[in-house]
């Protein structure tokens, strides 16, 4: 048999203990593919970790998110704060891929995106420009005042993606014959094959 002290205890207590909301917002607004939109920025560029989910823990890689109009700034500022190798430069034809990309709100998926690769041999670190690049209008800044050694590696995004960049001393292909028709990575080129020709054989020893 419960008392009324005992009765009158459990309400107080009931009314004392906060009721969990289970339908609350979440501390961090969240883009339509479950990103996160991390505040922190870097050189003028949205900064997030290799998945795009949060801003990086310490130690971890980190990937600036800009667009073409930033693209040069950002690599600019990031030469002049220590960064002075490019490691490497490519680029990503999206044009069947359905899954999320990871970018922060506010930057929208476009077809093509180039990613460059940085370090800082003086503090080791490590970073990626994520640029998202229009199908429409596939072209970026040269990097090649920055480092020299993009020279090659942005003649190659051109060769086989067709992103031009600008300003860049030598806009040509390097890969195939300069005639050659066509971007042979982008998604929608088509497969074909070539002929192999082989020269008269001798069985003669």
């Amino acid at each position: 048999m419960v008392s009324d002290e005992e009765t009158t205890a459990d309400e107080t207590a009931d009314e004392e203990t906060p009721a969990q909301n289970v339908d609350a917002e979440p501390a961090v607004d969240t883009d339509d593919d479950g990103s996160a939109a991390p505040s922190a920025e870097r050189y003028g560029a949205i900064v997030t970790d290799v998945q795009g989910s949060a801003a990086p823990s310490a130690g971890r890689e980190s990937v600036l998110h800009t667009d073409a109009e930033g693209y040069l700034e950002v690599a600019s500022a990031a030469q002049a704060d220590g960064f002075d190798q490019l490691i490497d430069l490519t680029a990503v034809d999206y044009l069947a891929f359905a899954a999320p990309r990871g970018l922060p709100q506010g930057h929208d998926e476009e077809r093509f995106e180039v990613v460059t690769a940085l370090i800082n041999h003086e503090s080791g670190e490590r970073i990626r420009i994520r640029v998202q690049v229009s199908a429409d209008e596939p072209a970026l800044p040269s990097v090649f005042d920055l480092w020299p050694g993009s020279e090659a590696l942005e003649r190659e995004v051109f060769d086989m993606f067709g992103i031009e960049f600008g300003d860049h001393p030598d806009m040509s292909r390097i890969l195939m014959p300069e005639d050659w028709i066509g971007f042979p990575l982008r998604k929608d080129y088509a497969v074909g094959s070539i002929p192999v020709q082989f020269k008269a054989a001798s069985n003669i020893r």
